[in-house]
């Protein structure tokens, strides 16, 4: 699975093009960014070009979106459309639509593995108890009355909903809680590919793992076993193939900090126009303010063959450590 390395697009100037027309006696409109790393010119042309290409195949009868929608996890065959911070290398810092910073690198291996939220009941149990709650409401109704019967039968279910899942509960502390659970699928896909150097990170939501021996492409359809294996974030799996790129981000959450407003303009910003606007940069000057004494993640053990480091792998540790904190032992956000 190792690599060549590969550019990825980060773009350092984006615009946005409009054209309209009519089909089947109706307005059209289409609307598409376009990128370049030369020059606003060369932006607003590619722009127009793809505009007028999406128009056409409309025109011609082709089921296309008339303007692009970012989610959660960017838009396919747009790259990453954020403000550039930094670059080092082949290692782009951008800011991210809610104002943190974030690591983006062509081929160095990150994977994100949110904790299941903790189980609030037990399905089965109670769809089986609540299967009872008749024969033990009638029960009670022959015995006593029909609002006894209902009684003890809504606390039939309460407690067998409660005693299973405190058996579950047992069973998953005594596992080491989630992040024991998530190191252990981490532990086991190190044990069947020893040749492996993989860091683990706390992050406040999950675990964070850093690939070390070796790069690696984000379109390559192998990952997705080692992302399977270690129950990695889907939409971060789609994500590393529609931005080609592997992502981790560097500073904490705004609202973990106790910022209570969105970042202004509230979006990822594009354009050197969004990026200087004064609103924005006080925004990030109090967002820095009390961002300081935080931090992203904190590393935790490394996993497999520690002697093999590829050294972009090494490079890109070494920022992400410095600038997320992950060996200073502050409280995470």
């Amino acid at each position: 699975m190792m690599a060549h390395r590969t550019m990825m697009i980060v773009p350092a100037y984006w615009a946005e093009a409009r054209l309209q027309a009519r089909f089947r006696g109706r307005p059209v409109v289409v609307r598409r960014f376009g990128w370049s790393d030369t020059s606003p010119a060369d932006a607003q042309a590619h722009a127009e070009r793809r505009a007028n290409e999406a128009l056409n195949a409309i025109l011609a009868g082709q089921a296309l979106p008339r303007r692009e929608v970012r989610s959660n996890y960017g838009v396919e065959g747009v790259p990453i459309r954020e403000q550039i911070v930094q670059r080092d290398g082949g290692v782009v810092i951008t800011r991210n639509s809610y104002g943190a910073l974030c690591l983006n690198t062509p081929d160095v291996l990150f994977a994100d593995i949110d904790h299941p939220q903790p189980p609030a009941g037990c399905v089965m149990p109670a769809i089986i108890a609540a299967a009872l709650l008749p024969a033990v409401a009638l029960i009670g109704t022959l015995l006593w009355h029909w609002l006894v019967g209902l009684v003890l039968g809504v606390a039939a279910v309460a407690l067998v909903n409660t005693a299973m899942l405190m058996q579950r509960r047992r069973r998953l502390a005594a596992a080491g809680g989630a992040e024991g659970v998530a190191l252990q699928r981490v532990a086991d896909f190190s044990r069947q590919h020893p040749d492996w150097h993989l860091r683990a990170y706390r992050t406040p939501a999950g675990l964070r793992i850093l690939a070390m021996h070796a790069t690696f492409s984000p379109g390559d359809e192998a990952l997705q076993a080692f992302f399977n294996a270690l129950g990695a974030d889907t939409l971060y799996a789609r994500m590393c193939r529609l931005q080609h790129c592997f992502r981790a981000r560097l500073t904490p959450k705004p609202w973990r900090v106790g910022l209570k407003y969105r970042i202004r303009p509230p979006t990822a910003a594009w354009s050197a126009e969004q990026a200087d606007n004064p609103d924005r940069l006080a925004w990030i000057t109090e967002y820095e303010s009390k961002s300081d004494g935080f931090a992203a993640c904190a590393y935790l053990r490394s996993f497999g063959d520690t002697t093999r480091v590829h050294a972009r792998a090494e490079h890109v540790r070494d920022l992400h450590d410095r600038l997320s904190h992950a060996q200073d032992r502050l409280p995470l956000a």
